[in-house]
């Protein structure tokens, strides 16, 4: 267990999952909670992570620092996604290492699994079969730092772990038109249409992909829960257990946003994976369910949207 005094560093505190780790952490009584912002520390440049560590010798590590973004984003920016990726957890695991830390945990995504995984997606079927080329490159980089964590275990005898979330959102969320992920970008289009008071909305695909979504908070909360609770080698899936149509989150946002007008498919525009559910019973056998539904989840987050239009232009 972390001790309340513990110095816990949270990499990547200003992105949407960091920021919602330290809300958590100060919520359960946490008092000695370090960060840095990237103007004060990149974490792509090894001589400042380890003379960050060296100096600092954080305890505890929380690594939820990483490059993100929506389908667009991975498929014009493969080589960016997987340089930028690979190099911060590398140089913040090696560095946590090296100095002494005594519990790292890594934030991946569920993008690690293959594209034609079995459904719910386990997680003993990493690297099973071909991932999904819109985001291999991102999937690539995320499973080498599961794996750098593994094998620090295996061989130094560390206690590092990680988990691996479906898709986020939630408050301090990406809204940019092109660089968000798919519920984000809907909140965006969808307020914009009833604002400019437009009689349709046109979304990529067909509809027809299924996907799972964990609000931020939650997430959150299994991070120091798991922190406190698990140690091993495999990844622990991080999710709901449920999923929706794309088609159906559409209409679960145009409603909490009010958009009235007719929602439209251009389905000359990829999908992406057909279905992503996580199989979610190791957490759940560890004692850790998720508290938030999908439309009370993006309620929130469409009122957050509201209070810090600002976000909008990331």
């Amino acid at each position: 267990m972390m001790e309340k005094n513990a110095k816990i560093y949270v990499a990547g505190h200003r992105g949407m999952v960091g920021s919602a780790i330290v809300r958590e952490l100060e919520r359960q009584g946490y008092t000695n909670i370090i960060t840095r912002t990237h103007a004060e520390l990149d974490l792509t440049r090894q001589a400042q992570v380890e003379a960050f560590f060296a100096a600092e010798k954080p305890e505890y590590v929380f690594l939820a620092a990483a490059k993100v973004g929506g389908i667009v984003a991975n498929q014009s920016a493969l080589a960016d996604f997987m340089y930028d990726n690979m190099m911060l957890e590398m140089n913040v695991i090696h560095a946590a290492w090296k100095n002494g830390c005594k519990k790292l945990e890594f934030l991946g995504s569920s993008c690690i699994y293959p594209r034609l995984a079995p459904q719910p997606m386990p997680e003993s079927c990493l690297l099973t079969s071909a991932l999904e080329p819109t985001n291999e490159a991102y999937a690539l980089a995320k499973i080498s730092g599961l794996k750098y964590c593994e094998y620090l275990n295996r061989q130094y005898g560390t206690d590092y772990i990680s988990l691996m979330p479906t898709n986020l959102y939630g408050p301090n969320d990406n809204y940019h038109p092109t660089h968000s992920h798919v519920l984000p970008a809907l909140i965006r289009r969808f307020h914009e249409a009833k604002e400019a008071g437009l009689t349709s909305v046109t979304c990529w695909g067909d509809g027809s992909p299924l996907r799972e979504f964990l609000y931020v908070d939650d997430l959150a909360n299994l991070c120091v829960f798991l922190m406190n609770n698990y140690s091993g080698n495999e990844t622990v899936n991080a999710g709901t257990g449920k999923e929706v149509t794309i088609k159906e989150l559409t209409e679960i946002v145009a409603k909490v946003v009010g958009y009235e007008g007719e929602i439209l498919w251009d389905t000359s525009k990829p999908n992406g994976t057909p279905r992503k559910l996580l199989d979610v019973s190791k957490a759940e056998a560890l004692g850790w369910k998720y508290k938030t539904e999908l439309e009370d989840g993006v309620r929130l987050s469409y009122q957050d949207f509201l209070n810090n239009p600002m976000r909008a232009e990331r």
